[in-house]
C-alpha cells in the first residue's frame, strides 16, 4: 500500500518542493521521510516502482530517491520507463549492492547520484536539493516554452515567413524583394509579428525565434502569397 508523509495528498497546484522515495525496506523509507521533512520537504513514499507508476504526479519542482534493488521493476528499469514514459524527474539512486557498470548505467541515464548504502545524511539532502532544483530550473524554462510556443502559433503563415527571413538576418528592403512584396506590407507585417510574440526589440524577437528554432519549430518559407 502507497505510504504519505501527510494523511492526504497534496494538489496539483502546491507549492512545496516534493521528493518520492521508492524504497521496499519500511524501517529506510521512515527514516529518509523523517530527514527529508525536517528540512521542510514534502514526502512521498512507495514500497515499488509499480506503486509510483500508478500514482499522479503533483506538477511541482521534485525528485525521485530510488533504491536499485527492488520487488518486480528494478530500480533502473524504472528509470529507462520513465524516460519512455517523457517523464524527467530528477533521479537519486540508493544501493546496498552498488558496482561500477551499475552506477555508470544509472548516470548516463541521467540520474543526479548514485550513493552506497550507509551514506551520511548530508550527501543524500546535498543530492535531493541539487536535484529540486535543477528540476525547478526545467520547469520554469518548460513554462516559459509553451508560452512562446502559444504565441508563435498566432502567427499567420505570412508572418511566420517573415519571422524566418528576419531571423537570418535579412532587411525588409531585402524581405520585400525576396517576397515580391512592397518595404511597407513587409513593416506592417513586421510589426504585427513583434506584438504577436511579445518582443520589446528586434534583439528580443530574435532570441524568441532561435529558441523556436531550438526547439524544432524554426519558422520556414511558405509558397504562398497575400
Amino acid at each position: 500500500m502507497t505510504e504519505r508523509a501527510k494523511p492526504s495528498r497534496e494538489p496539483a497546484s502546491a507549492r512545496e518542493p516534493l521528493v518520492f522515495i521508492v524504497e521496499d525496506d519500511e524501517s529506510m523509507r521512515r527514516a529518509l521521510s523523517n530527514l527529508f521533512q525536517s528540512v521542510g520537504l514534502e514526502v512521498e513514499m512507495f514500497g515499488s516502482a509499480s506503486e509510483m507508476l500508478q500514482a499522479r504526479l503533483p506538477d511541482v519542482a521534485s525528485c525521485l530517491v530510488l533504491d536499485v534493488r527492488l520487488p518486480g521493476l528494478s530500480g533502473l528499469d524504472f528509470q529507462a520507463e520513465l524516460a519512455k514514459a517523457d517523464i524527467h524527474i530528477p533521479i537519486i539512486f540508493m544501493t546496498g549492492h552498488g558496482d561500477i557498470p551499475m552506477s555508470v548505467r544509472a548516470m548516463k541515464g541521467g540520474a543526479i547520484d548514485f550513493l552506497t548504502k550507509p551514506f551520511r545524511d548530508q550527501d543524500i539532502l546535498d543530492a535531493v536539493m541539487v536535484a529540486i532544483e535543477r528540476d525547478r530550473k526545467r520547469r520554469e524554462t518548460a513554462k516559459i516554452v509553451a508560452n512562446l510556443q502559444s504565441l508563435f502559433e498566432t502567427l499567420t503563415p505570412r508572418e511566420r515567413e517573415i519571422l524566418a527571413l528576419v531571423s537570418s538576418g535579412l532587411m525588409n528592403k531585402q524581405i520585400a524583394a525576396e517576397l515580391g512584396l512592397a518595404e511597407i506590407t513587409v513593416k506592417i507585417h513586421r510589426g504585427h509579428i513583434m506584438k504577436k510574440m511579445g518582443a520589446k526589440s528586434l534583439a528580443d524577437l530574435l532570441r524568441r525565434a532561435e529558441t523556436l528554432g531550438a526547439l524544432g519549430t524554426k519558422p520556414q518559407r511558405i509558397q504562398t502569397r497575400v
